[in-house]
């Protein structure tokens, strides 16, 4: 219990203010007490505990080692700091009474000195603290420490994905599954509190992968390199305006540690196959790590079924299809990291990455169509898509530490994204025999460049000042090309569909100032404005199109306060939602010519006003949060379906900004340390959705619509490991209903359970993992409706997997202190994809400093 009330005293300081733990420092300037860690009694007094904190073995001072102070006989934790350079530290102002100190730091066993007795006035030294490391240095060497598979924090919720025993030999749709607040959808869509307006960032680092959909990106991840998953609710003005549903951040394994280390992970099953190899060198001031994975997809198959009856003047039309489709991919990752100690105070960071996705579907479709005083017409298409990107991101960093909390950063990105998303289809008719054949070609260029610097300074020692500048450059080209052919001879263009060329610049220029400040009694105010300039220039064929230039003012404020152990936050902020490529692309995607989607280059951004009240508090060996939202988003970004005029029984789908979405709920999460080798934990997601938009009428007019409901989906999941290595897992999800904007979207599940046993002093391990092994398939039933249709779809998923996984660690290293490295940029601004969030909503996400 004391552990996690230190834990959460910590959390406290180093998320509502400036923690010396997390941002190491330069110079030989004393740190102060934690803001935000001591209670009223503790700076009231004129006492004073000092000391120094060095390492058993090489009796060298050890940097930023956590220092909380504890009421004897309460249990509280009141006051807390942490050690400098040299290891040395200070607790001051100190009313008289009996305490103990508990020094902890990451790679070291926890200290602790007990009958700790002041007097007033009096002046303690403690002297010299040895602290022994629990990093083992073997021939080859596995660090090992124990963390929380989830742990709540004031601003963001972390899912600590290298405790997860089932995700091994999956990628980051594995992982996404099991965090509480996020869905992710069986075909690897992802939302936040039901809405899907999100932005995916991998070590703090943007990726214009991630710009087109975040579904296929999160396949080029491998789970076995994901530390940890934050989910952060409650940005400051330091964070770019976007994301209006949320950010989620995907840290990656990392090596802090000196010498040569390779690690090997390999996973085989029914449904994909994996391998990656990750190293790195570490000696002195600099480091070098490189990486590599790969990862085949197979066996994928997907089963539906479509009705749907529309009304195009005063002629009905009523579609029945069939589709039996498979699919398969190749996923490739590869990077080459560097860092370099130029100084004491400063560091420099770069990095290359190159990402690779090659996706095939293919899928046979049965159509019959009926229409009022006409012969049926029945036809057979078989599609096969393509989905290829390459992805290449370049960044360079630069930090400067001045003293403790203050420091400069420069950060620059470089992203590039060539992406293909063509199909080529074959027309049979009743009798089976090729009639026409349709190839639709679309290649598309997405590149950007970032610099961004910040600057932040403390004022005294309960407030700081931080402000900084960004600027983005975007170019996005889209080539789109709608061919037909007979059965025999050469493609040519269509004249009924478009085809062309986007052309679309957007630059961004950015500046925000945020302050933060810790009354005595300690409350924790933070409150910023962040101004973000857009200069739209986009041209088609057809001549220029967009929305020109816009700015807006983005404001947000947060409190926070520990009452008798309950940590109360309330949160208010505003955000932005461009429109993502997916959404402004004019392509005509008719690869199923019953359900077509087009893109709107002339799309405008989307705000959303976010409220947020959140309850946490620590009750015995349970951990409780309740968090109560709200979200109003108005010239929501909204997909409208109607009939197409010229292709019959066709629903044609694309974007406007013609609606409203409100959505009221609350996430309540639980976690419950059974005993010190088994936890488990429960989550719930519910909230209220109204939604308002238009449809256009039998009579060519605009019409209303709106729809409400609720949204629920919960899981549990449970965690325990054995003597000799041993560990299993358990986890289940299911999703409710979801209510569109025209309609209903059925809801799913998912669980998995997993087995693992670690060997060779934890080097090594071997497991095994099933998903969904109960049942054959999983079918979603969505229903759509309008004015001039309705839309009856049945989606049928095979998903049923077993895998064996695999992994090894090679090297010979000893722990080093880690040290603050440069920052990096980190683009959250801009809508993944073309999915229609459901109408729910939270409060905006954070994500990394800006």
């Amino acid at each position: 219990m004391s552990k996690l009330l230190l834990a959460i005293t910590i959390i406290l300081a180093s998320l509502q203010t400036p923690a010396f733990a997390q941002f190491p420092i330069g110079g030989s300037t004393q740190p102060k007490a934690l803001p935000g860690t001591a209670g009223d009694q503790a700076l009231k007094g004129s006492a004073r505990i000092s000391g120094s904190v060095i390492d058993s073995t090489s009796s060298q001072g050890i940097e930023f080692v956590s220092i909380a102070l504890y009421n004897k006989k309460s249990g509280q934790a009141i006051d807390g700091t942490v050690a400098d350079e040299k290891g040395k530290f200070a607790l001051t102002k100190i009313v008289e009474g009996d305490y103990k100190v508990l020094l902890s730091f990451i790679g070291y066993g926890d200290k602790t000195i007990d009958n700790i007795k002041l007097g007033k006035g009096q002046e303690l030294d403690l002297g010299t603290i040895k602290m022994s490391s629990n990093t083992k240095t073997l021939n080859e060497v596995t660090v090992t420490g124990q963390a929380a598979l989830i742990e709540e924090k004031v601003d963001r919720l972390v899912y600590n994905a290298e405790k997860d025993i089932t995700a091994k030999g999956g990628d980051a749709t594995d992982i996404l599954r099991k965090v509480p607040l996020l869905t992710v959808d069986l075909d690897g869509n992802v939302s936040l509190r039901g809405s899907q307006n999100i932005r995916v960032l991998i070590n703090n680092k943007p990726s214009t992968i991630i710009a087109n959909s975040v579904a296929d990106a999160l396949k080029q991840i491998p789970a076995d390199q994901i530390k940890s998953v934050e989910v952060i609710t409650s940005p400051s003005a330091k964070y770019d305006a976007e994301g209006s549903g949320g950010i989620i951040n995907i840290i990656t394994k990392k090596n802090s540690l000196q010498g040569l280390n390779l690690n090997v992970d390999a996973g085989v099953g029914n449904r994909g196959s994996m391998l990656s190899l990750n190293g790195g060198y570490r000696k002195g001031k600099a480091g070098f790590t490189i990486g590599g994975f790969g990862r085949g997809m197979y066996n994928t198959v997907t089963k539906t079924t479509l009705e749907q009856t529309s009304v195009v003047e005063n002629v009905t039309s009523v579609t029945r299809q069939t589709g039996d489709g498979s699919s398969r991919g190749l996923f490739g990752n590869y990077n080459l990291g560097f860092d370099y100690d130029i100084a004491k105070n400063q560091s420099l960071t770069a990095g290359v990455k190159y990402g690779v996705r090659n996706l095939s579907n293919q899928q046979d479709l049965m159509t019959r169509i009926t229409r009022t005083g006409e012969t049926d017409f029945n036809s057979t298409r078989d599609v096969d898509a393509r989905n290829l990107s390459g992805t290449v991101d370049v960044n360079v960093d630069y930090l400067h530490t001045f003293k403790p909390q203050q420091e400069w950063s420069i950060s620059t990105l470089y992203s590039r994204n060539d992406l293909t998303n063509d199909f080529d289809a074959n027309i049979l008719n009743g009798n089976n025999e090729l009639t026409s054949r349709q190839r639709n070609l679309n290649k598309n260029l997405n590149q950007e460049f970032t610099f961004q610097s910040d600057y932040q300074t403390p004022i005294k020692k309960n407030q700081l000042l931080e402000f900084g500048g960004k600027g983005i450059f975007r170019q996005v080209n889209s080539n789109y090309n709608f061919l037909i052919a007979e059965a025999t001879g050469d493609f040519r263009p269509e004249t009924d569909q478009p085809s062309g060329e986007l052309l679309y610049h957007q630059n961004i220029a950015a500046g925000y100032t945020s302050y933060t400040y810790t009354t005595k009694s300690r409350y924790t105010f933070k409150g910023g404005v962040r101004y973000e300039h857009t200069f739209i220039d986009a041209s088609t064929n057809e001549g220029s199109v967009g929305v020109g230039n816009y700015g807006v003012l983005v404001p947000s404020f947060n409190a926070s306060k520990t009452i008798k152990g309950t940590t109360v936050k309330l949160a208010y902020n505003r955000r932005i939602q461009r429109p993502g490529l997916q959404q402004l692309n004019p392509n005509f995607n008719s690869a199923n010519p019953q359900n077509i989607t087009i893109g709107n280059p002339e799309l405008r951004p989307e705000l959303t006003n976010n409220f947020e009240l959140g309850l946490s508090k620590n009750i015995k060996k349970t951990f409780v949060n309740a968090t109560f939202f709200g979200r109003i988003t108005n010239n929501a970004i909204s997909q409208v379906r109607q009939p197409s005029d010229t292709l019959a029984g066709a629903i044609v789908t694309t974007y406007q900004n013609i609606g409203k979405q409100h959505a009221y709920g609350t996430n309540i999460f639980a976690n419950v340390a059974a005993t010190s080798k088994i936890n488990f934990g429960v989550f719930a997601n519910v909230f209220y959705t109204k939604l308002t938009g238009q449809t256009i009428g039998q009579n060519g007019k605009s019409q209303e619509l709106t729809n409400t409901g609720f949204n629920v989906s919960g899981g549990i999941f449970s965690q325990a490991t054995f003597k000799n290595g041993w560990g299993a897992q358990a986890f289940g999800f299911m999703q409710g209903n979801q209510v569109q904007l025209q309609g209903m979207q059925g809801g799913f599940g998912f669980y998995t359970l997993g087995v693992k046993k670690e060997f060779g002093n934890k080097k090594g391990s071997v497991g095994i993992a099933a998903e969904n092994f109960l049942s054959k398939r999983y079918k979603i039933h969505t229903e759509l409706n309008s004015i001039q249709f309705n839309q009856v779809n049945d989606v049928y998923l095979y998903n049923r997997g077993i895998r064996l996984t695999f992994t090894y660690k090679i090297g010979k290293m000893t722990m080093d202190a880690p040290k603050r490295k440069a920052k990096s940029v980190n683009n959250d601004d801009v809508k993944s994809d073309g999915a229609q969030g459901g109408g729910g909503g939270a409060p905006a996400g954070g994500g990394t400093p800006k």
